[in-house]
């Protein structure tokens, strides 16, 4: 008799050791993390395109009695491709080491670089429509003008070295936020360089 409660003893283990070895085997299954809510994931992003100052740039203003005021109308389209800038009258003033200037709407930068416009990130062909998320990491994380390889690097004072360091769903966020928005048909003009100024 004793023999087959020996043999009964370690069929049970065996038994309880292959229950235990299934769920094991089972549990990150269970424990995939669900799938980002679409709609968090804007909300995400519409917040930290706040914080990370991006409409200053890439929206442009009216002025009020109280200063600058973002332009709701254009939200994150960039610099006013019909805004023509005043002539640097005193090419002295963006020598490197002197001044960097705004326009009043604060889209466009002049300085030892030449003129930078403001990029339309909205939804429009003009601005982000056709733009992948391989291109638009890229663009933030290495400094390249569309997101190719190949192209110039992004200007001054687009900060894109501050970008880099962002987390990929941060990234993501930020552009699925981006392509949210409405879009607002807006071909920025290319930059200038110093010598043509």
């Amino acid at each position: 008799m004793k023999p087959f409660f020996i043999a009964l003893t370690v069929l049970a283990i065996a038994v309880i050791a292959a229950q235990c070895t299934s769920k094991t085997e089972t549990a990150p299954e269970a424990a995939a993390a669900p799938k980002a809510d679409p709609a968090a994931q804007i909300k995400r992003g519409e917040y930290l395109v706040g914080i990370a100052g991006c409409n200053d740039c890439h929206t442009p203003k009216v002025m009020t009695d109280k200063g600058p005021a973002l332009n709701t109308q254009r939200l994150l389209s960039g610099h006013i491709a019909e805004e023509v800038l005043p002539a640097i009258t005193d090419k002295k003033m963006i020598a490197p080491g002197q001044w960097a200037l705004f326009n009043s709407s604060l889209t466009a930068a002049v300085g030892p670089w030449g003129v930078s416009f403001a990029a339309n990130l909205t939804p429009d062909d003009t601005g982000l429509g056709n733009w992948t998320f391989e291109q638009f990491e890229k663009a933030l994380r290495e400094g390249k003008s569309k997101g190719m390889d190949g192209t110039r690097p992004l200007l001054p004072p687009m900060p894109w070295q501050n970008t880099a360091q962002m987390s990929d769903e941060d990234m993501r966020a930020i552009f699925a936020y981006l392509k949210s928005i409405p879009p607002v048909k807006n071909a920025v003009p290319n930059p200038i360089p110093p010598t043509n100024i």
